[in-house]
């Protein structure tokens, strides 16, 4: 399993803000949050694809991890339930004047 030292985090919190770690059995990755322009290729991608959507989105936010996250379709698929979580949406509110 690989895993990342806390000064390895922290220089990754230093550049991309929060960083998150996700682990299936004994592999793991470490992403960073979506950028806008991934968020709407993978989107356009997952409209012919679905699962190109996750795909996209794992690459965008790939910090390191164990390659087989990528490659293995039983750990890709278990991860790819965790990636909408990282795209994170604040409230908003509409007033109409």
């Amino acid at each position: 399993m690989f895993k990342a030292t806390q000064e390895q985090i922290a220089d990754w919190k230093a550049k991309h803000g929060d960083v998150f770690r996700i682990q299936v059995e004994d592999k793991s990755c470490y992403l960073k949050k979506p950028s806008r322009k991934a968020l709407g290729y993978a989107s356009m991608a997952g409209k012919e694809n679905p699962l190109k959507f996750n795909e996209v989105l794992l690459n965008d936010c790939w910090l390191a991890g164990d390659e087989d996250v990528k490659t293995d379709d039983t750990l890709f698929l278990s991860v790819s339930s965790k990636l909408t979580e990282l795209i994170q949406v604040k409230d908003a509110e509409l007033e109409k004047l």
